[in-house]
């Protein structure tokens, strides 16, 4: 009994050791030695991605030299932290590291040039790395990225990211997708990482209505004036109602659109002039409802043709600014254009069968 005993607690502390050696905090003095080419148990400490448990570590080392070392548990991937102009992946630069099947370290600065895999880059990037710095250090299931940046002030939008589990680059070292990303804002003064993605619910309801408003009602408020004029006068009340509930809508998108783009100085140029285009079609719109001859007026015709035509345009320019701001907003693009996609087909297929329907009874 005495000895099952002392198996036991052998065991646990066996146990908790094991535990306690994969893991890594703030509260502990990181110690790589003669590892990297510089004192990484100086450095500030600041965890950065809870849910991966990825902890950040840097200093000032010099004026213009900054050392950084990321701590990270191994996925049997790649573990990666970049630096980006306006928190996005694409036209970001990264320090990306893994420890091959052969048990070899490999780190390696990444251009990200894109969302597609070809467009990431390696060997290529923006960071004034110091030769020679670049490390990846493996201990106890963790990684250890450390390396310096020849530079006054890195930038403060960084970004992380985790390859998928168990699935190594291969030796052209290009990289698989990964499996999630954080994009943060952080203070180098202060240690303190907010997540970059604290704007994501004013960026999706920015999307979510400019859709919903520009790019569905409106489409569908303009096939109730073209199929449904039978049944005078609800077609004109229900057209109207459909298309204000459109602008209105859109109109906030827009609002939202200018607001996120001064939160994160985004540069979205094209997006944002067929947006305003959009609107200012938008608002030709309703004052030419306010401004509509009556039916016995000789102008009527003209008044006709200038608002089908301003119309047509206008869903013309809303649809594909739809797709366009779709694509930016990298992550989940393929899902929001299908399903974007699929809602425009069914609009399309009903259209064309009342079209034909239309063109039978003529």
């Amino acid at each position: 009994m005495k000895t099952s005993c002392v198996a036991f607690f052998i065991v646990f502390l066996g146990l908790t050791s094991l535990v306690s050696s994969q893991t890594d905090s703030c509260s502990t003095n990181l110690n790589l030695g003669s590892l990297v080419s510089f004192n990484a148990s100086t450095l500030r400490c600041s965890p950065v991605w809870t849910s991966e448990d990825y902890i950040l570590r840097y200093a000032r080392s010099a004026p213009n030299v900054w050392d950084f070392v990321l701590s990270a548990p191994d996925p049997n991937s790649y573990v990666a932290i970049g630096f980006s102009p306006d928190g996005k992946m694409a036209g970001s630069s990264a320090m990306v590291g893994w420890i091959g099947r052969d048990g070899t370290p490999v780190i390696k600065q990444y251009y990200l040039g894109g969302t597609r895999e070809s467009l990431v880059r390696p060997d290529e990037g923006n960071l004034p790395l110091i030769n020679s710095t670049a490390k990846i250090v493996s201990r106890s299931s963790r990684l250890y990225l450390a390396f310096q940046l020849n530079t006054v002030q890195p930038s403060s939008r960084i970004i992380y990211s985790i390859g998928p589990s168990n699935l190594v680059p291969l030796s052209n070292n290009l990289l698989f997708e990964h499996r999630d990303k954080q994009s943060t804002n952080f203070d180098f003064v202060t240690g303190q990482s907010s997540v970059g993605g604290e704007y994501t619910t004013l960026r999706r309801s920015h999307g979510i209505l400019a859709m919903l408003g520009w790019g569905i009602l409106l489409p569908i408020g303009a096939s109730i004036a073209r199929y449904f004029k039978q049944w005078d006068p609800a077609w004109f009340y229900s057209h109207s109602s459909v298309q204000g509930v459109g602008f209105v809508l859109g109109l906030i998108a827009i609002i939202l659109g200018f607001s996120l783009e001064d939160k994160i100085s985004a540069s979205v140029g094209t997006h944002k002039a067929i947006g305003i285009s959009i609107l200012v079609l938008g608002c030709l719109q309703v004052m030419a409802i306010l401004m509509r001859p009556d039916k016995a007026s000789k102008l009527r015709n003209y008044w006709n043709w200038y608002h089908y035509i301003v119309g047509r345009v206008l869903i013309a320019f809303a649809i594909a600014n739809v797709f366009y701001g779709i694509s930016l907003g990298e992550d989940g693009s393929a899902s929001w254009n299908a399903g974007y996609g699929v809602v425009l087909a069914i609009w399309f297929v009903i259209s064309i069968a009342l079209e034909m329907r239309m063109w039978m009874k003529k």
